[in-house]
């Protein structure tokens, strides 16, 4: 029965592979957005902006805020994918 199965199944392979690659396509595409050390290494540059001089203090909290608030949904995503 499994190769009457497989032979009817048979036409139906370019799409079962095309929705293969989309998944992996998907996946590829949520690791590098959720990917925290791109996010981490803005708020280390950041904070040597300030210590240089070439941000002010308002500024930094704006965009400390910003780039935390990011961690914090990469965090949150990560625990949901984890379970």
């Amino acid at each position: 029965m499994g190769l009457v199965t497989e032979l009817l199944a048979l036409p139906a392979a370019p799409f079962r592979g095309v929705g293969w690659v989309l998944d992996k396509v998907v996946e590829a595409a949520e690791e590098e957005c959720y990917d925290p050390a791109p996010v981490q290494e803005q708020l280390a540059e950041l904070e040597r902006e300030r210590a240089a001089g070439r941000v002010s203090d308002e500024e930094f909290k704006e965009q400390e805020d910003s780039l935390l608030q990011r961690l914090e949904e990469i965090r949150a995503y990560q625990l949901r994918k984890a379970g």
